[in-house]
């Protein structure tokens, strides 16, 4: 059995937030909570954390499942919609500033 979550919309691009679902994948819980806690200097891992968080609370609370005995099967960030903004420059001239976000999954199991 396997349970999920997700987080949308998240204000991180995708490039940099794999970074740190790299670090976890495939790891045991207990594990990837200690990799994630001392990986601060990321501004993904609170996200990441946050979201293996929930994943852990939906696979004890709706799936029945042993906390003790789950691993993270599946983490990915797939890319959310941009928000387009402008800059002024010289001469009268604009240029774009995209601001990405993310959409993180995470799906763990048992054992």
């Amino acid at each position: 059995m396997e349970a999920r979550a997700v987080t949308k919309y998240v204000r991180i691009s995708p490039q940099k937030a794999r970074l740190v679902a790299d670090l976890i994948r495939g790891k045991k819980v207990e594990e990837a909570y200690r990799i994630l806690r001392f990986t601060r200097k990321r501004k993904a891992a609170r996200f990441i954390y946050k979201t293996l968080a929930s994943a852990v609370a939906n696979a004890e609370n709706t799936k029945m499942m042993d906390v003790d005995t789950l691993y993270v099967k599946e983490i990915y960030v797939n890319e959310g919609p941009r928000l387009k903004r402008w800059k002024a420059r010289a001469m009268g001239r604009v240029r774009p500033i995209v601001r990405r976000t993310s959409h993180i999954v995470i799906v763990v199991a048992e054992e």
